[in-house]
């Protein structure tokens, strides 16, 4: 509630994310990932061991609920055992068709999107930059303006101005590019990873997969699903962000796929597929840290987080292949995470797997494998 705290995805909201006021409905922004991959590839591997930080509990008056807040649910204390785990897990994205990083450092990183490169700000770049200045200074578009992840500025084209919008193309679906006022350009690459899993797991089976999209941004992985075979159901808080899938679809030549375009406030929408008895085989999951639904629904990432994930849980199918929770806005131990989706599937068996999404530097070519750009932790439920 997407670059998570930097993507502005929405949860039941449109996100103040850095997505920002065109933050996903929803909850989030399209809303970060292991070694060099060849084009196309991702690679998973077990890293060394990281340390959990324990959060100290500190008294406070109990917060009034606002009206436009959705009941308080009761979680309750599950049996059986705690699914296994794999932690942690990183999965990288580099060196794919249609993007890399090119390079990154004092604060900002060189992308390359479609036919143009791009400087962003990017926080988590403490070295220095690899490439000369020049190279640098002679993208085609450089964000300006406020650093924070929420804040507003505008692009600088060094060269020739150009359009908001450009295709954009990655695991063969199109989609548009866009320069948005909050430093995004409408996808998350480092959800790649995330992707490539849900494609795969789509063909794999041999029955039309029913998958769950929430604060789902510009559409790019219900696109990648539904071209896969899946049943999609897309859900956003931001009537601008379904607009914006609209046109990815539209661009992707995709009207006739099965996917249904939700403008809704994600919690009250998981509710009523609770009530309802539906059920999905994959559900992903991007909440903002904060952000307000169609109506003024309140999301807060800390206080709806372990209830959201409860209901998730509940519409899982039987034969659910998993559960996805990407989380941009969590400056903390993966762990935190990870810990909270195996109590929510505990007496579920299969596997939790946690850790962080990177994207590996790639050079002018995006064939030099450098640094490690993390981005974001994600948790991930599978039954085996």
């Amino acid at each position: 509630m997407k670059e998570k705290d930097r993507r502005s995805k929405n949860a039941s909201v449109t996100t103040a994310k850095g997505r920002g006021a065109e933050a996903r409905g929803g909850g989030r922004h399209e809303k970060k990932r292991p070694p060099f991959a060849k084009s196309g590839e991702f690679k998973e591997r077990a890293a060394g061991q990281a340390t959990a930080r324990a959060a100290v509990p500190r008294e406070k008056a109990p917060r009034v609920q606002p009206e436009s807040e959705a009941p308080v649910r009761v979680i309750p204390r599950r049996s059986g055992d705690k699914p296994g785990e794999r932690v942690p897990l990183i999965l990288e994205t580099s060196g794919v068709s249609g993007y890399h990083l090119i390079d990154s450092g004092a604060g900002e990183k060189l992308e390359q999107y479609g036919p143009y490169r791009i400087v962003r700000p990017e926080a988590q770049a403490l070295w220095p930059r690899n490439l000369p200045d020049s190279v640098w200074e002679n993208a085609d578009a450089i964000f300006t303006g406020d650093t924070d992840e929420d804040g507003m500025g505008r692009w600088r084209f060094p060269g020739a101005v150009l359009g908001e919008t450009w295709p954009m193309q990655l695991l063969g679906t199109d989609f548009h590019g866009r320069f948005t006022s909050f430093r995004h350009v409408g996808v998350f690459p480092e959800q790649l990873a995330h992707w490539s899993w849900v494609k795969d797991q789509v063909e794999a089976s041999r029955r039309p997969l029913k998958v769950l999209n929430l604060f789902g941004y510009t559409g790019v992985a219900s696109l990648i699903a539904a071209k896969a075979g899946a049943e999609v159901t897309h859900v956003d808080a931001s009537k601008k962000a379904i607009g914006w899938a609209r046109e990815n679809q539209a661009l992707a030549r995709a009207e006739k796929l099965p996917i249904r375009w939700i403008c809704d406030d994600a919690m009250k929408f998981i509710q009523r597929e609770e009530r309802r008895g539906s059920r999905y085989d994959i559900i992903l999951t991007d909440p903002p840290k904060f952000g307000r639904g169609p109506n003024g629904e309140v999301w807060q990432l800390f206080d709806h987080l372990a209830a959201m994930l409860d209901i998730c849980r509940e519409i899982l199918s039987p034969e659910a292949r998993g559960l996805v929770l990407t989380a941009y806005s969590i400056r903390a131990s993966f762990y935190s995470i990870h810990e909270l989706m195996r109590e929510t599937m505990r007496g579920r068996g299969g596997r939790v797997e946690s850790g962080e999404l990177i994207i590996r530097e790639g050079g002018l070519d995006g064939r030099e494998p450098g640094r490690a750009l993390s981005t974001s932790l994600f948790s991930r439920w599978v039954p085996q």
